[in-house]
């Protein structure tokens, strides 16, 4: 049987916002025999590690490094739910890796749904500074053990295509170690994991799996672990068409990550197959959420043009899951991106309190007959 046949979203977590306290008691509750508390964030909220798996090939993984990116936390609660249907597939899974899954590694961002952590550092940015108590837990559960693979998740905006017109459902990387990009066996070692992600998912998601791009970024923790050793791969989990709740995103991301740490069981630190990892189309920044297109704006001279929009996530506090509000981006002519809605304004009335959209503001306009 395929995984993907097997997959199953875990019920308890319906919503692309996981709440930081519905999580630690779902943990301690369901996984008390695999968790251990690996430390506290700057609020005090306590950060959990998974171990699973009897195998010798050591593999780390984290999530929510950002608060604001949920996926990769579904991914595997997904992972484990779908797996208990099958413990035949999930005894040669974890009989061959020992998996670390460090859930959830900014709390106080998750709660916020906010990139940043309670002090406002962006702990992918954080490497060499250490200001921020979480990259030291992570660095220090590094330091203590010797991982063959990491793995780094993430989530990448709705801007992302892999040619100008599908969606980067999921893009991966195998980041540099030098600003030279050079091609080591490191990076060969995660380029034939993500090579073998790409052949099982083309299938499913054809032209929707891309390839972020490999600048070095000295200050980030997967070009720094990567650098030092640790063949670590990025996930970055993207847009589904008509799919703001990433549900389908989620669904796909949880297969990527089963196929990921089987890669890792049959390649054992090998490079096989590493070469079609350059085939992945390079992500293109090419879409935004909505255009307008041919908008006449209520000026006293003859004006028309574009307004392009996208939405911005957030978390009100009597919500369960999040609000998307609609933020004005660019207003002009905006030929080079395309809207994954895009809707032609010809002959209709632009109703707005000023004459013109304001930048970076919520939209307050309606288009009329």
């Amino acid at each position: 049987m395929n995984f993907e046949q097997l997959y199953l979203q875990n019920p308890t977590f319906p919503n692309r916002y996981i709440s930081p306290e519905k999580l630690f008691s779902y943990l301690q509750t369901n996984l008390s025999d695999y968790i251990q508390e690996i430390g506290k964030s700057y609020l005090d909220k306590p950060i959990f590690k998974l171990s699973i798996g009897t195998g010798d090939i050591n593999v780390l993984a984290w999530s929510q490094m950002h608060g604001n990116e949920s996926n990769a936390t579904h991914a595997m609660l997904d992972l484990l739910v779908s797996l208990d249907k099958d413990h035949f597939m999930k005894q040669e899974l974890f009989s061959r890796i020992k998996l670390d899954f460090i859930f959830m590694l900014n709390p106080d961002g998750s709660e916020k749904w906010t990139r940043l952590n309670a002090v406002d550092i962006d702990l992918n940015r954080d490497f060499h500074n250490e200001a921020s108590k979480e990259i030291k837990l992570l660095k220090n559960i590094v330091s203590q053990n010797r991982y063959d693979y990491a793995l780094n998740l993430h989530e990448q905006r709705t801007i992302f295509t892999t040619d100008g017109i599908h969606p980067a459902t999921l893009s991966f990387l195998a980041p540099s170690e030098n600003e030279e990009r050079t091609v080591t066996d490191n990076r060969k070692k995660c380029m034939a994991v993500i090579a073998n992600i790409y052949n099982h998912l083309q299938e499913l998601i054809p032209n929707q799996i891309g390839r972020y791009s490999d600048e070095f970024y000295p200050t980030s923790t997967g070009d720094n672990f990567i650098k030092a050793g640790m063949p670590t791969i990025l996930f970055e989990g993207g847009h589904f068409i008509d799919d703001y709740t990433r549900k389908g995103t989620r669904k796909y991301y949880t297969i990527a990550l089963y196929y990921a740490l089987k890669a890792i069981t049959e390649l054992n630190s090998g490079i096989t197959g590493w070469e079609t990892y350059l085939d992945i189309p390079e992500n293109k920044e090419s879409h935004y959420d909505i255009v307008y297109r041919n908008v006449k704006l209520n000026t006293d001279h003859h004006c028309v043009l574009d307004i392009a929009v996208q939405y911005r996530e957030v978390k009100e506090e009597e919500k369960d899951d999040l609000s998307f509000i609609p933020f004005v981006m660019e207003v002009g002519d905006v030929k080079k991106r395309k809207g994954w809605l895009e809707i032609d304004c010809t002959g209709k009335k632009f109703v707005c309190s000023t004459k013109y959209p304001k930048l970076d503001e919520k939209v307050d306009f309606t288009i009329e007959d």
